[in-house]
C-alpha cells in the first residue's frame, strides 16, 4: 500500500532545535523522528512512501536515506513554496492516484491499529476516514465533531470545563486513510488544507468521511516541552536515566539525570544537568548547571531570527540556552 509523510513543516514552536533541520528529523532517542512513522507504516505493509520536504529538506534525506534501513522504498518530492496539507497531496497526485493510500503526519509516534483503521474505511464505503483519540485532558487539539461514526465538522480548541460530566472530546492523530476520488476536491495547485478546503467541500457534495476511535499509545512532539516529556517517558520505559548521541564525553564527575544528549556533547566535571535537552557540539562547563532547560551552540543562532511562536533564550558564552519555565 502508498502511503505519504507529511515533512514539509517548520517547527517554529521546537526552535531552536529545528535552525539546522526540520522538525521530522529530529532525533528522538537517537533516531529521527520521521524513522518512527516509517517503521509505523511498513509494520502496517506501507512500504511505497512519498515524503514531502520544504524547510532543511536536506536534513530529512540524510535521517532517512532511501528507506531500506526503516524496510520501506522512499520517494522524495520538494515544495519550494510550501502548499498546506492537501496542497501536499495535489503536488504528488501522480504518485498516489489509483488505490487507497494513507497520509501520517511527520511528527508522531504512536502504535495505533492502523489495521483496524483500514477494516473501519472500507467496511463504511468512505471517501476519507480521519484516526481520532479521546481527549480527556483536553489538551490544545482542534476538537473533531463526530456522530455514529461519521465526520460532522471541526470545532475550536477544548475547554475543560464544557466537558465535564460528558464524554471527552475527539481529536485527530494525524492519521488519515484516502480513497483516490479525494483529489476530486483538492484544489489545483495553490496551498490547501485538508480540513479546511477540502472535507468541508466534499462533505457538501455528499461524500461520507469516517471517524475510527483509536486505542493505543500516541505523541505529538510539536513543543520543547513536549519533546522533553515524551523523550523522558521512553527513557523510562527502558528504565534509563539519560540518552546520549555519538562521541559525547560526560566526565566521572558530572552529575546528569533525565536528559538527552545529541551528538558530540561533552559535559565537564563539576557540572550538573537535569530535565535538558543538550544539541549537537554543545559544551557545557565545570561548575555550570543546566536545568529546565533546551541548549545549542551559539554559533548557530547568533545571527538569527528567533519564529513568533518560539521561546525566547539568552546567550551564556559559547551556548543559546532556552528556559522551559517561561
Amino acid at each position: 500500500m502508498r502511503a505519504m509523510i507529511l515533512s514539509a513543516g517548520y517547527g517554529t514552536r521546537l526552535w531552536p532545535l529545528t535552525e539546522d533541520r526540520t522538525k521530522p528529523a529530529i532525533p528522538i532517542l537517537n533516531k529521527p523522528l520521521v524513522g518512527y512513522v516509517a517503521e509505523y507504516l511498513a509494520r502496517y505493509g506501507c512500504d511505497d512512501i512519498v515524503v514531502n520536504l520544504h524547510h532543511r529538506p536536506e536534513s530529512v534525506q540524510a535521517a532517512l536515506g532511501d528507506g531500506n534501513s526503516f524496510g520501506v522504498k522512499l520517494r522524495y518530492v520538494h515544495e519550494p513554496v510550501i502548499l498546506g496539507t492537501s496542497g501536499a497531496l495535489d503536488n504528488v497526485r501522480g504518485l498516489l492516484e489509483g488505490e487507497t493510500f494513507v497520509v501520517i503526519n511527520g511528527k508522531i509516534i504512536t502504535d495505533i491499529d492502523l489495521d483496524a483503521a483500514l477494516q473501519t474505511h472500507k467496511r463504511t464505503g468512505a471517501i476519507a476516514t480521519l484516526v481520532v483519540l479521546p481527549n480527556p485532558k483536553c489538551q490544545r487539539f482542534t476538537v473533531v465533531e463526530a456522530a455514529e461514526g461519521y465526520l460532522k465538522g471541526f470545532g475550536s480548541m477544548p475547554n475543560a470545563e464544557d466537558y465535564a460530566g460528558r464524554e471527552a472530546p475527539l481529536m485527530f492523530t494525524g492519521i488519515q486513510i484516502l480513497e483516490p476520488r479525494i483529489f476530486d476536491f483538492i484544489p489545483r495547485g495553490i496551498f490547501s488544507h485538508s480540513t479546511t478546503d477540502v472535507y468541508p467541500k466534499a462533505m457538501a457534495q455528499g461524500e461520507r468521511i469516517a471517524a475510527h476511535i483509536g486505542a493505543g499509545q500516541w505523541s505529538e512532539l510539536s513543543t520543547l516541552q513536549r519533546y522533553l516529556d515524551i523523550s523522558l517517558a521512553m527513557l523510562d520505559e527502558r528504565n534509563e536515566t539519560f540518552s546520549a548521541g555519538k562521541n559525547c564525553i560526560i566526565a566521572p564527575g558530572a552529575a546528569v539525570s533525565q536528559s538527552i544528549f545529541w551528538d558530540r556533547v561533552v559535559v565537564a566535571s563539576g557540572a550538573r544537568v537535569n530535565r535538558a535537552v543538550l544539541a549537537d557540539d554543545v559544551e557545557i562547563g565545570g561548575g555550570e548547571i543546566i536545568e529546565n532547560a533546551v541548549v545549542v551552540k551559539k554559533s548557530l543562532v547568533i545571527d538569527k531570527t528567533p519564529p513568533p511562536k518560539s521561546l525566547k533564550g539568552e546567550f551564556q558564552g559559547d551556548n543559546f540556552v532556552v528556559s522551559l519555565t517561561q
